[in-house]
């Protein structure tokens, strides 16, 4: 990533934009200053990627797209990000200083404008920190990782959901923990672990206040897959079909299997609607029983084309295996059972999760065998597809049952 010249010029800027903003309306003044002085500092310190970022957030701000609180938040966090990560090298130190810059920004902005949105600036870190680990290697990152924290901190900001400080900080403590350690154990690399975090925190907020019931339900997927990823793994690395980095899983694999199931869970945290849990647990239940299909199936013997019933290599997308047929609705069931001793799903809703589940996982291997395997879908979008698919099921087999 080039280094750039000028941030501590820039950092004056944002600070006096920030202390000068709630007394300067309407609002257009401002971006229109902010703007001014950016391409000024461009002009001069040859700042093209910082000044399209700042124009880009003074523009929302000057149109009343954004609120004060985003505004000031963003621009805070930004210049901090930059001043400490582009003094220290890419490893996870690094991006612990980014996440304490980047935080602290927050807390002074918060304390400034007297604005207690906690929740809205723990998001804005995690896209912070989550897009820089993406988008490094990329010259005009900076103006993604603007625009992707302005709309998360928007998004959090707009829904105006009610957490308790404490809970925040629980979460938070939880979602990190989990992720550094799976990180050390080689089960996902920096973005894994920043994106897993980030569903962990959405599962324990929005959940509540069975949030904890949530993130361990998710949890049993992520053992159950990292078990199922290291089974017979020499023999599918000799077979060319083991999971990349050693198995180490990076932010589209994460996102690919709990992003719908996230998805759900703020829906349920927002309505309150017990078919959010069916579900959410549908999803996590598809990506369980998908990954013990993938990654034991794969060992069960020749396997034979979904679509066609004929036989293909190894590894073959939209193959499946009787051995793995069994073991994705054993990984289905796995997950539901789970949701059931934790008290989150009925025995109806744990027969109907393990279907889908089971349901999802042949979803996987139809898309795999009709869409990837012609280029127009990547693992991952079929991951994805899958776990709606298994959502999806879930839910209208509910709502069937329940007319």
């Amino acid at each position: 990533m080039k280094k750039q010249r000028g941030l501590g010029y820039a950092a004056g800027l944002i600070s006096c934009a920030i202390l000068v903003a709630p007394y300067i309306q309407p609002a257009w003044m401002m971006s229109l200053i902010v703007i001014l002085y950016s391409l000024i500092l461009w002009r001069f310190f040859d700042t093209k990627y910082l000044t399209y970022s700042f124009c880009i957030i003074a523009a929302l701000y000057g149109v009343m797209l954004l609120p004060l609180f985003v505004f000031c938040c963003t621009l805070a966090m930004l210049v901090l990000g930059e001043l400490v990560f582009q003094r220290g090298a890419d490893d996870l130190n690094t991006y612990l200083y980014y996440i304490i810059s980047t935080a602290w920004a927050g807390v002074l902005v918060i304390a400034y404008l007297d604005q207690k949105f906690f929740l809205t600036v723990i998001f804005g870190i995690i896209a912070a920190v989550l897009l820089k680990t993406i988008l490094l290697k990329y010259e005009d990152s900076l103006v993604i990782e603007a625009i992707g924290i302005t709309m998360t901190m928007w998004l959090i900001r707009e829904l105006n959901y009610q957490a308790d400080l404490l809970l925040i900080v629980i979460a938070v403590i939880v979602g990190f923990t989990f992720s550094y350690f799976a990180y050390r154990a080689n089960t996902a690399d920096l973005s894994g672990l920043f994106s897993a975090a980030l569903i962990g925190i959405i599962l324990m907020v929005f959940a509540a206040p069975q949030g904890t019931q949530w993130f361990l339900i998710m949890l049993s997927f992520f053992i159950l897959g990292s078990v199922a990823t290291k089974y017979k793994f020499e023999y599918k690395k000799r077979m060319g079909v083991e999971q990349r980095q050693s198995g180490a899983r990076g932010y589209r694999n994460v996102f690919a299997n709990g992003i719908v199931a996230a998805a759900a869970a703020v829906l349920f945290g927002v309505f309150q609607i017990p078919v959010f849990i069916v579900m959410y647990v549908g999803c996590v239940a598809t990506a369980a029983a998908d990954t013990l299909a993938s990654e034991i199936g794969v060992t069960g013997g020749i396997p034979y084309m979904i679509t066609t019933f004929k036989k293909v290599p190894i590894g073959t997308n939209g193959g499946i295996t009787l051995t793995g047929e069994f073991v994705a609705l054993l990984g289905g069931f796995a997950v539901s059972l789970v949701a059931l001793l934790f008290n989150v799903i009925t025995p109806e809703m744990m027969i109907i999760c393990s279907l889908a589940g089971f349901v999802g996982t042949n979803i996987d291997s139809f898309v795999g065998a009709t869409l990837e395997n012609r280029g127009f879908l990547g693992n991952a979008g079929t991951n994805l597809l899958a776990t709606i698919g298994g959502g999806i099921f879930a839910v209208v087999l509910y709502l069937f049952l329940n007319l």
